[in-house]
């Protein structure tokens, strides 16, 4: 059974500081900077600084552990139906130098920890905390037990696609090959963002089977 969804921390739009040329290329459609991928949008600006600039959440006023957080404008209907197949968003990924401070933070701020991960990688115990903002996953990630300064920030995207197989072969060079994820019973392709100059990490995912658990 599929829980509802708790939409009083919903994200509603991600800024980027991309031309919308390279977001063309990595299978997306644009129109006037910007697109919809599921209930979110991500607005395109060149003149901003690479990489995610800004997370519009419903509910959460100012930043958050460094974390950007404000309104962002939004055109009345970007445009969803994308040649990557991309339907909705899955994953939100934050970086932080501190991941126990950055957690805490999210926590005050309202959001429910839902589910924290840790496994051995490079000699190090890296973490994963999980929390929901609205039909997202804020993914946040780090290393256990460090609390290095600096801000946390927001760094990737996890986005789901109806048909993983059929999108990797319409990007042809700009996509990996799709590949077991870590999530039983998913498959992943990361998208050569580099290559197509896009600042943003981007994931492409085959749908959940469930969506209440994270």
């Amino acid at each position: 059974m599929t829980t509802s969804i708790d939409r009083s921390h919903q994200l509603r739009a991600i800024l980027v500081g991309d031309e919308p040329s390279a977001w063309e290329a990595a299978g997306f459609t644009v129109t006037e900077g910007s697109l919809m991928v599921g209930t979110t949008a991500v607005v395109l600006d060149p003149k901003m600084p690479s990489g995610i600039c800004r997370a519009d959440v419903e509910g959460l006023g100012g930043d958050v552990d460094g974390l950007p957080i404000g309104p962002i404008e939004t055109p009345i209907d970007p445009p969803r139906d994308h040649r990557n197949l991309v339907r909705r968003f899955d994953h939100l990924v934050v970086m932080s130098p501190s991941i126990q401070r950055t957690s805490d933070a999210l926590v005050e701020a309202g959001l429910d920890l839902r589910r924290t991960r840790t496994f051995p990688s490079g000699g190090q115990m890296r973490r994963q905390d999980f929390f929901w903002l609205g039909d997202v996953i804020l993914e946040l990630v780090g290393i256990d037990g460090v609390t290095d300064d600096g801000p946390a920030s927001l760094w990737g995207l996890a986005l789901e696609c109806d048909d993983l197989d059929t999108a990797v072969i319409k990007l042809g060079d700009g996509v990996g090959p799709a590949k077991d994820a870590v999530q039983a019973d998913r498959r992943i392709a990361t998208i050569r963002t580099r290559e197509l100059g896009v600042s943003v990490p981007i994931a492409l995912m085959s749908p959940h089977a469930r969506r209440n658990d994270v």
